[in-house]
């Protein structure tokens, strides 16, 4: 769903939300999921655009599968 809506919004069908209605979503919590997986898509495409890197601690944590820790925990 969420790669459908990314890459071919305007292809959604209301079928393509059933597999969160079956998890028990409403149109509110799918109006959710659609916000959260477009900011994603927002702030990636932001970043890219910037030429953003990421710094080498979490570069690393990405390779590795080792959370970030805190810097006071």
């Amino acid at each position: 769903m969420a790669e459908k809506l990314s890459g071919t919004p305007t292809r959604m069908v209301e079928r393509d939300w059933q597999p969160l209605r079956d998890l028990g979503f409403d149109d509110q919590g799918c109006l959710e999921v659609a916000h959260i997986v477009g900011i994603f898509n927002y702030l990636t495409r932001l970043a890219d655009g910037l030429g953003l890197q990421l710094d080498a601690g979490t570069l690393e944590a990405s390779k590795s599968g080792v959370a970030l820790k805190r810097g006071g925990d």
